[in-house]
């Protein structure tokens, strides 16, 4: 019995994600393609599949095609299971993504040593969960130690570099993807 059922796609992600980079309103892509605006919200929304029919006339009010718009849609499973690997020892330091394909969540696991001096500026926000060992953090000029079962939350736009400080750390970071569109205008 497999962890990942294969089922359908849903297409109204990419729908979404292509019309916000070329900058249009649904107001647009209706005029462009014929179909209502709330129709093309619920298609955005995957409340409703569009038909064939309909996904050649949303493509084409894109400047893409209907496969490219199935290409980068996400699968509609609820549920993927990733397993640890069972191969032995793992090598250190390692980095492990905990979640595959393309979701609003990018989760990856962290093993051993990590690239102290690197700094990170994510677009979004983060946590950072301590699953074994322990780690400092310098996030916008202020250090911080964590332990095991500590976390810490990162607005986007925070500067930051951590480095583990006991062998064999573990560190689970969840993050907002960057192609979601969550950061907040600092200006106000």
């Amino acid at each position: 019995m497999g962890d990942h059922k294969e089922q359908s796609l849903r297409v109204g992600a990419a729908v979404r994600r292509r019309r916000r980079a070329l900058s249009l309103t649904l107001a647009v892509v209706a005029e462009r393609s014929g179909l209502s605006v709330p129709f093309l919200s619920q298609v955005e929304n995957d409340r409703a599949r569009p038909s064939q029919t309909s996904l050649e006339k949303i493509a084409d009010a894109l400047r893409t095609t209907a496969v490219e718009l199935l290409a980068a849609a996400d699968p509609a499973c609820s549920v993927d299971v990733v397993r640890a690997e069972d191969t032995g020892p793992a090598p250190t330091p390692r980095v492990r993504s905990l979640v595959r394909g393309h979701h609003q969540l990018h989760a990856s696991e962290f093993t051993g040593e990590h690239e102290a001096g690197r700094e990170f500026q994510h677009r979004n926000d983060e946590l950072m969960y301590v699953a074994d060992g322990a780690v400092e953090i310098e996030a916008e000029g202020r250090a911080y130690r964590l332990a095991r079962g500590d976390t810490m939350y990162l607005t986007g736009g925070v500067r930051h570099r951590w480095r583990a400080t006991v062998p064999e750390t573990r560190v689970v970071v969840v993050a907002v993807a960057e192609h979601i569109e969550a950061v907040r205008d600092r200006r106000r």
